[in-house]
């Protein structure tokens, strides 16, 4: 869809102006004890063990301790310091097979608090890294063991759920195989994609203190050569590092991002600075693409050849031949590509920012390209994993829902004022406004966006269909004015966060939890 109004021209569509829409009241009543309180299972309750006895299990675990911490790095020719997973912006991509043990020790080395979030997979609740929801956060120079079952297999990801520290380098792969594997390749190769904006420009949490004034205190900013806003103290040069405007994708809808940044990372390295693998002419490589980004889609694919796409989230579709394939914050996609001899241009271009980064694919013949010379658009077939076909072995079966949650996504740029049915998260008090389902329920959640703005919308702890026959994912993109309405199962007991993963709305407050009852 091709969204005709800029969002800069609805300031006004703040969650204070749209306070008077209501919530449809389809919920039914929570379960109350004899003193009225709700009951809630919570991470701590024997139900969770008990859940996590029920999953399959291979008998073989994989053990791995990783270290948050400061350290330097050098990127684009700058000298920068930044936090990172065992001092490197590619923290150790973790492998196993559905069913394994992951015993995972963080031994924290920063000066505050950290945890990890387990993006995309099905786990016991008191795994899943939320401080203040299901764990507390593991204080500086403490250390934490995570154990659970690998639930399901798929190209997962792993990141810290502080605040603005997933905006640094504290984030990893988590590739899961699958023990009845049919799909035939010669080798994989786990692309991480990331904007970059820390120790260049600024740092994370200054973007978002200067965001969070709002487009209200925009009075004596200039635009930058590359079209990022100068904010305050923050030195707007021609790499970006504050506010972005005029980014727009038709394919987005309208806008495209908050943010300026300097470059973008493929497996930690920019785009002068490009990774190369090798390959024989004729090899199948498997993709496997996870966007780590904190406000930048990225539309992946390769100049004059088509990818077929066989995965999204980790979990199989229909494959589909596409010239490029759009991934949202948080999103995953594995492809399939055929290896032309020569060199093979893998790109990545910032949708809507006129930037890129690339990988390359060698045979070991012909020269490099120059970063000049790659294309600055791809376009054809473009789509979203959320305008996939789930493969028949993963569809939901046919239910009637149980509980229809409607999830308006309200707020806007004027304050900067992200939230849900209006009301900003407060992870004080995550429980205040949960919404409820039992075990054993069909859930149906319609995503409403009422803002000018994309939202990528992830539920933890559980994968749902997008429609009726749709892929099956955690993490999906809704566009502005529009509806997207998903459907899971919930087998899974616990307290589970949903939210934006545009790492700045969802800190300004596009959060919320799905909560179980008893």
């Amino acid at each position: 869809m091709t969204y005709q109004l800029n969002r800069r021209s609805f300031l006004g569509l703040s969650v204070a102006a749209t306070a008077a829409a209501t919530l449809a009241a389809c919920t039914p009543t929570p379960t109350k004890t004899a003193t009225g309180q709700t009951t809630r299972i919570l991470p701590t309750n024997p139900l969770i063990d008990e859940y996590e006895a029920r999953r399959a299990s291979t008998g073989k675990s994989i053990t791995q301790t990783l270290t948050p911490g400061p350290f330097s790095t050098t990127l684009a020719g700058k000298k920068i310091t930044t936090w990172g997973y065992d001092g490197a912006l590619v923290a150790p991509t973790l492998r196993g097979t559905a069913g394994d043990q992951l015993a995972v020790t963080i031994a924290n080395k920063l000066t505050e608090g950290t945890s990890i979030h387990w993006h995309g997979l099905a786990l016991r609740n008191n795994a899943d890294g939320v401080p203040g929801l299901t764990q507390d956060a593991v204080a500086a120079g403490k250390d934490f063991p995570y154990s659970f079952k690998l639930p399901h297999s798929g190209t997962y990801w792993y990141h810290s759920h502080v605040e603005m520290q997933r905006e640094r380098a504290l984030y990893g792969a988590l590739i899961i195989e699958d023990p009845k594997e049919t799909l035939k390749y010669d080798r994989d190769w786990v692309i991480v994609l990331d904007d970059w904006i820390d120790g260049v420009t600024g740092t994370p949490d200054e973007v978002l203190k200067e965001l969070s004034k709002g487009m209200g205190s925009m009075d004596g900013m200039t635009q930058g050569s590359s079209g990022g806003m100068n904010m305050g103290s923050m030195t707007q040069g021609s790499g970006g590092g504050g506010m972005l405007m005029g980014a727009t994708s038709d394919f987005l809808g309208g806008d495209a991002g908050d943010v300026a940044y300097p470059f973008h990372l493929f497996n930690g390295r920019d785009p002068g600075n490009p990774e190369t693998v090798t390959a024989k002419a004729g090899d199948r490589i498997r993709l496997r693409v996870i966007n780590a980004a904190g406000d930048t889609a990225y539309r992946v694919g390769v100049p004059g050849q088509k990818l077929t796409l066989t995965h999204t989230d980790g979990f199989p579709v229909k494959h589909t031949e596409v010239d490029a394939v759009v991934l949202g914050m948080g999103e995953r996609i594995d492809a399939i590509l055929t290896v032309r001899d020569g060199y093979t241009p893998v790109l990545a271009l910032a949708e809507g920012k006129a930037q890129m980064t690339y990988g390359l694919v060698s045979t070991g013949t012909a020269r490099a390209p120059a970063a000049a010379s790659l294309p600055k658009s791809l376009t054809g077939k473009v789509v979203d994993g959320g305008q996939l076909t789930a493969d028949p072995s993963v569809n939901l079966p046919a239910k009637t829902p149980d509980r229809t949650h409607e999830v308006r996504l309200t707020g806007g740029m004027m304050s900067y004022d992200w939230g849900i049915n209006n009301q900003r998260f407060d992870m004080a008090k995550p429980l205040a406004n949960a919404f409820d389902i039992k075990a054993g329920e069909r859930v149906e959640v319609k995503f409403v966006n009422e803002t000018m703005m994309w939202h990528p919308m992830h539920i933890h702890g559980h994968t749902f269909q997008v429609g009726a026959t749709g892929a099956r994912k955690d993490t999906v993109i809704v566009r502005p004015m529009q509806t997207v309405t998903v459907q899971f199962d919930a087998d899974n007991p616990g307290q589970w966060l949903f939210h934006c993963h545009n790492a700045y709305h969802a800190e300004r407050g596009m959060m919320g939890v799905f909560s179980y009852l008893t």
